[in-house]
């Protein structure tokens, strides 16, 4: 009798930080449940991030500024549970970790703890080194986020391309600081590949063009869940917002008509 085939080996920090010098390119998709992040897993995608766009396309809000740090540890517990070998990646939400790198370390903590994540994200570039570094320090791994930071979306007035040179030297302090990876968000291409080139961890690029070391998308984007916004950036893998109305459509028909439940679904 044949062994059963091994169970696929869990994507660990360091083959994430080892795919750029392999030329592997990394694929990350944003999880807040423990369904889609088990579907996803068993697709073979790196890295599932619980980010704080939860706020936006779970929660319904026109930003991610309301989001806690409470709510992302749940759905990040969900998560967990539904990724057997995928890298798990809590997004530290506004005002979780910009009072001081001990408020920052206290809050990865938790993610990790209470949330069973392997590693957390955090935006922000040179100002947010000195909070990588203290969390880094602690043994948490840290993916640093550059270029657009939906969480300074008042201060930048909107949702905006990047296009400031500064983020070569913001990408390479949090690097040097020792994040594993730096997303790379809303940045020209050329500048994005400027990025790539300045730093010795991976790129994870959300519209940066295809010069990263990977990319990431929001699920309810790449899936045609959610329409409140469509950004460029985003190409749709499917469209089961269609999919969901029209079976639901359908259920609310066979229940009215009657035809739902038939003999087939009923107890004996």
């Amino acid at each position: 009798m044949s062994s059963p085939p091994a169970a696929p080996k869990p994507v660990t920090v360091p083959e994430f930080v080892a795919a750029k010098a392999a030329g592997r390119r990394l694929a990350v998709l944003t999880a807040y449940d423990y369904t889609t992040a088990r579907l996803f897993d068993q697709a073979g995608v790196d890295a599932l991030l619980v980010g704080d766009s939860l706020g936006m396309v779970v929660q319904g809000h026109s930003h991610s500024l309301r989001v806690t740090l409470d709510e992302v540890i749940y759905h990040t517990r969900c998560v967990a549970r539904g990724a057997g070998r995928t890298l798990v990646i809590a997004d530290l939400p506004f005002m979780s970790y910009q009072v001081s790198p001990e408020q920052a370390l206290a809050s990865a903590g938790r993610a990790i703890q209470e949330g069973d994540a392997h590693a957390v994200k955090l935006e922000g570039g040179g100002r947010s080194a000195e909070q990588v570094r203290k969390i880094v320090n602690a043994g948490i791994p840290v993916m640093a986020h550059v270029g657009l930071t939906p969480q300074s979306v008042r201060l930048f007035g909107g949702f905006r391309v990047q296009r400031d040179a500064k983020l070569v030297d913001d990408a390479k302090a949090v690097a040097d600081a020792g994040a594993f990876a730096v997303v790379v968000e809303c940045v020209p291409a050329d500048l994005a590949a400027r990025v790539t080139a300045a730093i010795p961890v991976p790129t994870i690029g959300i519209g940066a063009g295809a010069g990263c070391d990977g990319q990431v998308l929001v699920a309810h984007d790449m899936l045609g869940l959610f329409e409140d916004v469509r950004p460029k950036f985003v190409k749709r893998y499917a469209e089961l917002g269609d999919a969901v109305r029209q079976a639901a459509a359908a259920y609310c028909r066979d229940v009215r008509e009657g035809t739902f439940p038939a003999k087939e679904h009923e107890f004996k």
